[in-house]
Protein backbone atom coordinates (compact mmCIF):
# COMPACT_ATOMS: atom_id res chain seq x y z
CA UNK A 1 0.00 0.00 0.00
CA UNK A 2 1.54 3.40 -1.10
CA UNK A 3 0.63 6.46 1.23
CA UNK A 4 1.77 10.19 0.58
CA UNK A 5 3.18 11.75 3.14
CA UNK A 6 4.66 15.42 3.94
CA UNK A 7 7.54 16.17 6.25
CA UNK A 8 7.25 19.88 7.83
CA UNK A 9 10.98 19.34 8.96
CA UNK A 10 12.67 17.49 6.27
CA UNK A 11 15.61 17.75 8.56
CA UNK A 12 14.38 14.92 10.54
CA UNK A 13 13.97 11.29 9.25
CA UNK A 14 10.64 9.65 7.33
CA UNK A 15 9.04 7.30 10.10
CA UNK A 16 10.18 3.69 9.87
CA UNK A 17 9.66 0.24 10.80
CA UNK A 18 12.45 -0.65 12.91
CA UNK A 19 12.39 -4.03 12.99
CA UNK A 20 11.57 -6.54 9.89
CA UNK A 21 8.45 -7.80 12.26
CA UNK A 22 7.50 -4.22 13.49
CA UNK A 23 4.00 -4.07 12.79
CA UNK A 24 3.53 -0.55 13.07
CA UNK A 25 6.24 3.11 11.99
CA UNK A 26 7.48 5.20 14.99
CA UNK A 27 6.71 8.34 14.43
CA UNK A 28 8.85 10.75 16.19
CA UNK A 29 8.27 14.72 17.81
CA UNK A 30 9.03 17.52 15.52
CA UNK A 31 9.86 20.13 18.36
CA UNK A 32 11.19 19.67 21.98
CA UNK A 33 8.26 20.09 23.92
CA UNK A 34 7.96 19.72 27.85
CA UNK A 35 4.64 18.60 29.75
CA UNK A 36 4.48 19.58 33.46
CA UNK A 37 2.31 17.47 35.95
CA UNK A 38 -1.35 16.95 35.60
CA UNK A 39 -1.25 18.74 31.99
CA UNK A 40 -2.21 17.48 28.36
CA UNK A 41 0.75 18.36 25.91
CA UNK A 42 0.45 18.83 21.88
CA UNK A 43 3.43 17.50 20.68
CA UNK A 44 3.68 17.48 16.72
CA UNK A 45 4.48 14.44 14.68
CA UNK A 46 6.15 16.27 11.55
CA UNK A 47 3.96 14.24 8.88
CA UNK A 48 0.80 14.89 7.06
CA UNK A 49 -0.34 12.13 5.09
CA UNK A 50 -2.78 11.58 2.28
CA UNK A 51 -4.13 8.11 2.77
CA UNK A 52 -5.88 5.54 0.25
CA UNK A 53 -9.22 5.70 -0.39
CA UNK A 54 -11.17 3.05 2.41
CA UNK A 55 -7.71 3.55 4.85
CA UNK A 56 -7.16 5.32 8.18
CA UNK A 57 -4.59 6.06 10.39
CA UNK A 58 -4.26 4.15 13.74
CA UNK A 59 -1.92 6.24 16.23
CA UNK A 60 -0.96 4.11 19.15
CA UNK A 61 1.74 5.08 22.35
CA UNK A 62 4.92 3.05 21.55
CA UNK A 63 5.44 0.30 24.52
CA UNK A 64 7.59 2.61 27.05
CA UNK A 65 5.95 5.97 26.39
CA UNK A 66 4.28 5.02 30.30
CA UNK A 67 7.66 4.66 31.61
CA UNK A 68 8.40 8.30 31.18
CA UNK A 69 5.34 8.95 32.57
CA UNK A 70 3.27 9.82 29.57
CA UNK A 71 -0.39 8.36 27.80
CA UNK A 72 -2.16 9.20 24.93
CA UNK A 73 -4.93 10.96 26.72
CA UNK A 74 -7.63 9.53 24.30
CA UNK A 75 -5.92 6.09 24.42
CA UNK A 76 -5.32 6.06 20.91
CA UNK A 77 -5.64 8.60 18.31
CA UNK A 78 -7.41 8.23 14.88
CA UNK A 79 -6.53 10.06 11.46
CA UNK A 80 -9.39 9.43 8.90
CA UNK A 81 -8.43 10.09 5.13
CA UNK A 82 -10.69 13.67 4.71
CA UNK A 83 -7.61 14.56 7.24
CA UNK A 84 -4.85 15.21 4.42
CA UNK A 85 -4.29 18.97 4.04
CA UNK A 86 -1.01 20.52 3.49
CA UNK A 87 -1.04 22.04 7.03
CA UNK A 88 -2.79 18.80 8.50
CA UNK A 89 0.05 17.78 11.20
CA UNK A 90 -0.07 14.84 13.33
CA UNK A 91 -0.42 15.43 16.56
CA UNK A 92 -0.08 13.29 19.94
CA UNK A 93 -1.97 14.51 22.90
CA UNK A 94 -0.09 13.37 25.62
CA UNK A 95 -1.00 13.60 29.16
CA UNK A 96 1.57 13.42 32.16
CA UNK A 97 1.00 11.48 35.34
CA UNK A 98 4.14 12.04 37.10
CA UNK A 99 4.76 14.17 39.41
CA UNK A 100 7.80 15.92 37.60
CA UNK A 101 7.58 17.73 34.22
CA UNK A 102 8.46 15.52 31.58
CA UNK A 103 10.59 16.53 28.62
CA UNK A 104 10.44 15.28 25.21
CA UNK A 105 13.13 15.42 23.09
CA UNK A 106 13.11 16.73 19.43
CA UNK A 107 13.84 13.26 16.85
CA UNK A 108 12.71 11.26 20.49
CA UNK A 109 10.18 8.46 18.92
CA UNK A 110 6.74 8.26 20.77
CA UNK A 111 4.13 7.05 19.38
CA UNK A 112 3.49 4.46 16.26
CA UNK A 113 1.47 4.48 13.24
CA UNK A 114 -0.39 1.77 11.95
CA UNK A 115 -2.66 1.89 8.44
CA UNK A 116 -5.52 0.32 8.29
CA UNK A 117 -8.56 -0.27 5.65
CA UNK A 118 -12.13 0.39 7.18
CA UNK A 119 -15.17 -0.93 6.49
CA UNK A 120 -18.12 1.62 7.48
CA UNK A 121 -20.98 -0.93 8.93
CA UNK A 122 -25.01 -0.30 8.17
CA UNK A 123 -26.72 -0.14 11.60
CA UNK A 124 -29.54 -2.54 12.46
CA UNK A 125 -31.65 -1.73 15.67
CA UNK A 126 -33.40 -4.35 17.61
CA UNK A 127 -35.20 -4.38 20.53
CA UNK A 128 -33.24 -7.48 21.92
CA UNK A 129 -30.97 -9.74 20.88
CA UNK A 130 -32.49 -12.68 22.15
CA UNK A 131 -28.96 -14.38 23.75
CA UNK A 132 -28.04 -14.62 27.25
CA UNK A 133 -26.34 -12.12 28.72
CA UNK A 134 -21.66 -12.88 29.23
CA UNK A 135 -21.47 -10.32 32.26
CA UNK A 136 -18.33 -7.70 31.35
CA UNK A 137 -15.63 -7.50 32.60
CA UNK A 138 -13.95 -10.70 33.81
CA UNK A 139 -16.66 -12.78 33.36
CA UNK A 140 -14.70 -15.49 31.43
CA UNK A 141 -12.74 -16.13 34.94
CA UNK A 142 -8.98 -16.67 35.12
Amino acid sequence: MKVSIKRFDASLPLPEYKTAGAAALDLSARTTTTIIPGAVGYVPLNIALQLPEGCFALLAARSSLHRRGLQLINGIGIGDADFCGDGDEYQAALRNFSDSSVRIERGERIVQLIVLERTQVELEEKESFGTEDRGGFGSTGR
